[in-house]
């Protein structure tokens, strides 16, 4: 037979439902120190919870407004550098593509032959989230793996997946043979 004073022993007497018994309430020290822990090692509290929550919303607002009021210019808009692509734009076969960086060293982009005469680049930055745009010359379309982005090669503009803006395009100018960036927008026929 247990004690009944010793606290955590069983008590005797009927069981109730569900056959188990009841234990004594435990000792009030140890529940004073559990109490105690818990009271201490929050690391956030409900009032520092809330102040986290309200410094991300407004700085994802304050985002919000800075993208709609055009803080975030692309990198090529304005460029004024001019950069020789290819010297032989024979060399490069309808539906062909050459990799190059523009306006800088860290901006990737493709020109690509669509058909005899027309010639499109277009920065290969994902307007998603900047992963690489590859050239799918089966498909006739600019593709991004990351997300399963389409863009049409006419005007870089998203044809399926995530994307919502169009790849920003490559001013190109053509000097005899060679396939000249100059800028952004369309080809333009230039003779020497």
């Amino acid at each position: 037979m247990s004690d009944p004073t010793t606290p955590g022993t069983p008590v005797e007497g009927p069981r109730p439902p569900g056959g188990r018994r009841r234990t004594n309430p435990p000792d009030p020290a140890l529940v004073d120190e559990r109490i105690a822990r818990l009271a201490t090692d929050a690391l956030v509290t409900r009032r520092g919870y809330l102040r986290i929550l309200g410094v991300l919303s407004g700085g994802l607002a304050l985002g919000n407004v800075a993208v709609a009021a055009g803080a975030f210019r692309r990198r090529t808009e304005g460029a004024t550098e001019d950069l020789v692509i290819t010297e032989d734009a024979s060399a490069v076969p309808v539906g062909g593509e050459v990799r190059f960086n523009y306006p800088t060293d860290n901006d990737p982009a493709v020109l690509i032959r669509l058909d005899e005469d027309l010639f499109v680049a277009y920065s290969t930055v994902c307007t998603h989230l900047a992963c690489e745009v590859l050239w799918v010359p089966d498909d006739r379309e600019l593709f991004c793996p990351c997300h399963d982005g389409h863009f049409d090669p006419d005007d870089g503009a998203p044809t399926g997946g995530p994307p919502q803006r169009p790849l920003p395009e490559i001013v190109l100018e053509r000097q005899g043979d060679r396939i000249v960036a100059v800028g952004e927008g369309r080809i333009l026929e230039h003779e020497d």
